[in-house]
């Protein structure tokens, strides 16, 4: 089961209540459905729960009836219709348009006056249009439709309610869509689907947290890398100084030093540094071995490494 089906099915478990909500809700599914013009109102979806929704809905929003509607545990595609021209004419009369004129679609904003029937509004529209991916794999919600102006103008809506989209064409639909995982939590919770929002919220908690310990495992493994490096080069410092015979020449405390590295090249400056008795700072063992690594520095090339 998809996301987007998870969510629809949570949308659908929303009580049908308040006749103004009720026709912004189908306001929505009928600007973003299959077909809606003044010959046809055509709504296809796989989503029983959905199917089992919509006659209600148009009943309450309406007071109307499909012409068509499928039979109970039909399997695949549900197909709605309505073709009577008498309840076309009603629902483009309820909705605000002219019915002896051509239909041409838009928003017709007075519907959606109420903060209620705004988001009842948006629901149908994601009922019909919308698609939202699994968060755990990327962040996107899109609404598509067939119509140009009201595509803008959901732009519009969108925005003056907080929720800036972007927009683009897509084999002859207009989609607008959304990528940021805030912005799609919003529109989740202003829909009526929460626990959906909450799962998007998780994901991203999750995601935080696993990038979270990635950075730092790198920055350990770039700092455990650097630690090899230093103590290689210490050792190899403390050796030119042995094959010389000037390590034994030097003061007890930087003899005891090269000593505890030679004998633990794998520790870390902390750990070396704890070994001493008595104890030294971690500074102090670092400033001692710096020396070291100065008076190898200072010692001239043998004839191999001369000719190397």
């Amino acid at each position: 089961m998809s996301f987007s089906y998870e969510v629809k099915n949570e949308l659908c478990r929303l009580e049908v209540q308040r006749h103004c909500c009720a026709r912004a809700e189908a306001y929505g599914i009928l600007l973003y459905c299959n077909t809606f013009n003044s010959g046809e109102v055509r709504i296809v979806t796989e989503n029983p729960n959905f199917a089992t929704r919509l006659p209600r809905l148009f009943q309450r929003a309406f007071r109307i009836q499909f012409d068509r509607r499928p039979e109970p545990d039909t399997p695949g595609k549900l197909v709605f219709q309505i073709t009577e021209p008498e309840k076309l004419d009603h629902i483009i009369d309820a909705l605000g348009y002219a019915p002896e004129q051509n239909l041409v679609l838009h928003i017709n904003f007075g519907l959606l006056e109420e903060e209620c029937c705004r988001g009842a509004f948006l629901r149908g529209v994601f009922f019909a249009g919308g698609s939202v991916t699994d968060p755990h794999k990327r962040y996107h919600l899109e609404l598509a439709t067939s119509h140009l102006q009201v595509s803008r103008e959901l732009d519009s809506l969108l925005r003056d309610n907080g929720f800036p989209p972007k927009s683009v064409s897509r084999n002859g639909s207009c989609i607008t869509y959304f990528k940021q995982s805030d912005q799609i939590e919003d529109f989740l919770t202003r829909i009526g689907a929460p626990v959906a929002a909450m799962h998007v919220m998780d994901a991203k908690m999750e995601k935080d947290l696993r990038n979270s310990v990635n950075r730092r495992l790198n920055c350990d493994n770039a700092n455990l890398d650097k630690a090899v490096d230093a103590a290689l080069e210490q050792i190899d410092a403390i050796r030119r100084l042995e094959r010389t015979g000037r390590l034994d020449k030097l003061p007890e405390r930087l003899r005891q030093t090269a000593a505890a590295r030679l004998k633990n090249p794998e520790l870390s400056l902390s750990e070396l540094a704890a070994g001493f008795t008595p104890e030294i700072t971690k500074s102090c063992l670092n400033h001692r071995l710096r020396k070291l690594m100065e008076l190898a520095r200072a010692v001239p090339p043998e004839d191999g490494e001369r000719e190397a």
